[in-house]
């Protein structure tokens, strides 16, 4: 991506092994997300461009001298960030604040995975190798592993969504419908969309969620409170970024209920901050450690309990990633899959 709206497809020199804790991966599959989407609103020109993608599922097809875990052939997800595996942080599984980690896409001297290949740092700390091949079935749903299922799910682990609980989910992109997967697999009992494109509201009904909001600000909080009982929700899922979805977050969480933001924040200070302090309305979120959730999520991907994978509505191929971008910014698409 050279500037807003500007994403180019080029040849580069062929990702290669750097380091002895590096792999190289070929990507099988690769994606556009919900937050390409702000750079290529509102990103400045720059002179050499900026890699693009972060999330993948591929093949092994070399490892550094130091690589243990990870082998040649193995079929794997590759996290949006990368992550050592040995620092206090990837201890406590939260492999996005690791201390020798950062973002695929994103990172000095890292590769995006809108590639053919993608060099991997920390390779035994960051991929995670999946027990089926790179044809399988439920490759999509497999994919989704790499960031949006396991974000949703940081969402919902966030706002403390547990049996019984009455939750809502801001926001009907991939983020937020995998929200609802999230927050109907740990046993919510109202699940509340707000969105307003009926493809994906009739997903997400799909998905599980109860209810419909399309309503926004002030009538969104009402409803919101109306059809919860009256008090708002114990758990808001935040999947957009924006101070408005922030805003409406706070004012539809009951008192001594909690927030989960995952939406990439595009505002300066968190709203509302009193309202939050009288309310005893816990917030919480942030980047997804999703490397340390696959290990749970990924049996109920086999199994077919749950189908992230139906965020996916389009595939292109390399050279159609530009009309992706295009179609995701335009609301024509979920989520567009890449298969290189």
């Amino acid at each position: 991506m050279y500037r807003a709206g500007d994403v180019r497809i080029e040849n580069v020199p062929d990702a290669k092994i750097v380091n002895p804790t590096d792999a190289l991966v070929r990507v099988t599959r690769a994606c556009i997300c919900g937050s390409d989407l702000w750079p290529y609103k509102d990103m400045q020109p720059t002179g050499k461009g900026r890699a693009m993608g972060h999330e993948a599922i591929g093949v092994v097809e070399a490892v550094g001298k130091e690589v243990r875990k990870v082998k040649k052939g193995d079929f794997v997800v590759m996290p949006f960030a990368f992550s050592d595996g040995e620092c206090v942080f990837c201890h406590e599984g939260l492999q996005t604040s690791c201390v020798h980690g950062g973002f695929f896409g994103f990172s000095e001297g890292v590769g995006g995975a809108q590639a053919e290949a993608v060099r991997i740092p920390f390779a035994d700390g960051t991929l995670y190798p999946l027990p089926v091949r790179e044809d399988h079935a439920l490759v999509a749903s497999l994919l989704t592993l790499s960031d949006v299922m396991g974000t949703g799910h940081h969402a919902a682990v966030a706002a403390k969504v547990g049996r019984g609980k009455k939750v809502a989910v801001v926001g009907d992109g991939a983020v937020g419908l995998c929200g609802v997967i999230a927050a109907k697999r740990l046993g919510a009992e109202q699940i509340i969309l707000l969105g307003r494109h009926p493809d994906r509201i009739a997903l997400a009904k799909e998905f599980g969620a109860t209810d419909i909001v399309s309503e926004r600000g002030d009538e969104a909080v009402e409803r919101v409170k109306k059809i919860s009982g009256g008090h708002g929700v114990h758990s808001v899922l935040e999947s957009v970024g924006t101070e408005q979805a922030m805003l409406t977050a706070i004012n539809i969480t009951r008192p001594g209920g909690a927030v989960g933001r995952v939406g990439v924040p595009h505002y300066p200070a968190a709203p509302a901050w009193e309202p939050t302090f009288y309310k005893n309305i816990t917030i919480s979120g942030g980047p997804a450690p999703v490397r340390a959730y696959i290990g749970e999520l990924l049996p109920d991907v086999l199994e077919g309990r749950i189908q992230p994978g139906r965020v996916f509505d389009r595939t292109v191929g390399i050279d159609e990633v530009p009309d992706g971008y295009r179609a995701m910014d335009k609301r024509e698409a979920i989520k567009v899959m890449v298969k290189p």
